[in-house]
């Protein structure tokens, strides 16, 4: 088993990665700001936050379904050990949380920098 320490060590560091990485690919300005356009200004601030925001919707989704999955996932497996026959409500029932792994994913294309 592995040390409850290590354990959230990764965690943070995933979800770290999860949220800068989008940050980084997106630092870059769209457009040049000039003295008579104030309204670019900002671009790059507003493109930090709609990436900062998808890398987080990313994020949640992605670490909620994977807890969903581990508790359906301890069950399933003894509800398996009495009962066999209800291995496809298992399986239905282990799928369900990666819908919202891609509902996630969704959100995080439209919520992402233009």
């Amino acid at each position: 088993m592995m040390d409850k320490r290590l354990v959230k060590f990764v965690v943070l560091c995933v979800f770290l990665m999860m949220v800068m990485v989008p940050l980084v690919a997106f630092a870059q300005e769209t457009t040049a700001p000039t003295a008579t356009a104030p309204a670019g200004q900002y671009d790059w601030q507003v493109n930090a936050a709609r990436a900062l925001a998808a890398g987080l919707a990313m994020a949640v989704s992605a670490f909620s379904a994977a807890y969903a999955q581990a508790k359906i996932g301890s069950a399933g497996a003894g509800t398996l050990a009495e009962r066999p026959e209800a291995a496809i409500w298992v399986i239905v029932l282990q799928a369900l949380p990666e819908v919202i792994v891609l509902l996630g994913f969704v959100s995080a294309i439209m919520i992402g920098p233009k």
